[in-house]
């Protein structure tokens, strides 16, 4: 399948009312997710607090403080998840940066496009992966933002 039917299926998916769109070319594949910004896949509250670092309440301990919603950021997409924008540099995100909404946080590398992946919310990393130039899954978490 070549780039501008790709783009052609983009375009498709951001004009339209559909979430996933699945094409298969000749034994090619390709997946195209959507998701808007308050929607509850790409940002929904963490519930689990066994498997990751909350950076905010450590750093509280001591001083009473509100609870604050974790919201995590998974994965849209299978692919290749890059922390930094080029080998050799700094990564887009650290724990513990203060993010703005629409940030970027990463890049997830599928079927050599890249797919930037953006901040749903404004706050304070408290979780990364430990991943960077790997394979993710679909719905791995990727970063929380208190």
């Amino acid at each position: 399948m070549d780039l501008s039917k790709i783009k052609t299926l983009i375009d498709f998916v951001g004009r339209s009312n559909i979430t996933e769109l699945s094409v298969t070319e000749k034994d090619v594949t390709v997946r195209i997710f959507r998701t808007s910004p308050g929607q509850e896949a790409a940002a929904e509250p963490e519930q689990e607090a066994g498997s990751t670092t909350n950076l905010a309440r450590d750093a509280g301990a001591g001083t009473p403080s509100r609870p604050e919603k974790i919201y995590a950021v998974k994965a849209p997409v299978f692919g290749v998840l890059h922390r930094t924008p080029a080998p050799g540099e700094p990564p887009f995100v650290a724990i513990g940066d203060e993010v703005e909404e629409g940030q970027t946080l990463f890049i997830i590398e599928a079927m050599k496009v890249f797919n930037t992946i953006a901040a749903p919310r404004s706050g304070r990393i408290t979780h990364l992966t430990e991943i960077d130039d790997g394979e993710v899954e679909t719905g791995d978490l990727l970063a929380e933002i208190g």
